[in-house]
């Protein structure tokens, strides 16, 4: 009723009127602020023994500049100082970037109308976190499924397909020629590496090691693998008493490793690189550190990718490129109820 009530009253609802209230109470605050100073040097201008005559006299000019500068110098201060908080909030707005969230907003208190326009501005900043946050998480749920879907055509269909090929050339070298032998056993071995290739590619799809062994051993094979791949050598440095993580933190961690990896093998040129996962007070570090030529000119779709995994965990992440060169990836997980200390 009473809701009905305030429609009747005006012709619109609360929430159209209170967007209309913000500009025009702005206005009226300028208002004031400009009557005041134009009635104060008025007043001054009445009282004081100064006299204008018409026409000006060229005594009198110097009062008329004195008077008109203490008038707009007064508004100039006055303005200044009531519009202060745009310049902050301008400041804000300039800052903001949903991928590096820290709850970063303006405080502002007593400051009639411009207070309205900051709550409107924080509560709008922890509207589009929330979404923004809610959407990451349903496109990366669709992406884990999706992988999970390919990983297992590949182990199934293709995997199966691969094996039962290299059971028939077995069966076809026993019975071949001699001089066949040589060309049946390379398409035999051509056709197990695809079949090896097959299952690392499902393997990286999903990583069924994460759910069977956990997560520190499979942080340990996919070094082995990249170490394979790519003859990088892999320094692990793993804190055996990490406390108990939940799934979706184990997959984070995994994931963002593996991009970290990924990116080391294909645009560093490193020959080493760190990889590390500790324990530290109210957090876990994980930190991927190449020897590489480092400078991160700009951050492509894996790097916002670990960023959007990384905030729907709460955990920070940062991309360096230390003095000495290489690129340093740091990602800091705080525990429940355990604030961190705070991390340059």
């Amino acid at each position: 009723m009473s809701n009905l009530a305030d429609r009747q009253a005006d012709g619109r609802p609360r929430a159209a009127r209170a967007r209309w209230r913000a500009p025009r109470t702005l206005f009226w605050r300028l208002f004031m602020i400009n009557g005041l100073v134009f009635t104060a040097g008025t007043l001054i201008l009445a009282l004081s023994p100064a006299t204008v005559s018409s026409p000006v006299l060229l005594k009198e000019v110097p009062v008329l500049t004195v008077g008109l500068a203490l008038i707009l110098g007064a508004n100039a201060l006055l303005l200044r100082a009531s519009l202060a908080p745009l310049g902050a909030l301008a400041t804000l707005m300039q800052r903001v970037d949903l991928l590096r969230s820290s709850g970063d907003r303006l405080a502002l208190r007593g400051n009639g109308d411009l207070t309205h326009l900051v709550d409107t501005f924080n509560a709008m900043l922890d509207r589009l976190e929330a979404e923004h946050s809610t959407s990451s998480a349903h496109a990366l749920a669709a992406q884990e499924a999706e992988r999970g879907r390919i990983a297992r055509e590949l182990h199934d269909e293709i995997g199966q397909t691969l094996t039962v090929v290299l059971l028939g050339l077995k069966r076809a070298i026993d019975r071949a020629p001699e001089d066949l032998r040589d060309d049946l056993h390379a398409v035999q071995e051509t056709v197990r590496s695809s079949l090896d290739e097959v299952r690392q590619i499902a393997r990286r799809l999903r990583p069924g090691v994460l759910e069977d062994l956990g997560l520190l051993s499979a942080l340990s094979a996919l070094a082995t693998d990249v170490a394979q791949v790519s003859k990088l050598s892999v320094i692990r440095r793993t804190d055996p008493d990490l406390p108990a993580l939940s799934g979706d933190v184990e997959l984070v961690i995994y994931r963002i490793t593996q991009e970290s990896l990924t990116n080391v093998t294909r645009h560093s040129q490193a020959t080493q690189v760190e990889l590390s996962l500790t324990a530290e007070p109210g957090a876990v570090v994980l930190r991927v550190a190449d020897n590489g030529r480092g400078g991160v000119l700009q951050e492509g779709a894996g790097i916002r990718g670990m960023r959007e995994r990384a905030l729907l965990v709460g955990a920070s992440l940062t991309v360096t490129s230390p003095p000495g060169g290489g690129t340093e990836i740091r990602l800091v997980i705080p525990l429940a109820g355990k604030p961190t200390a705070e991390r340059s």
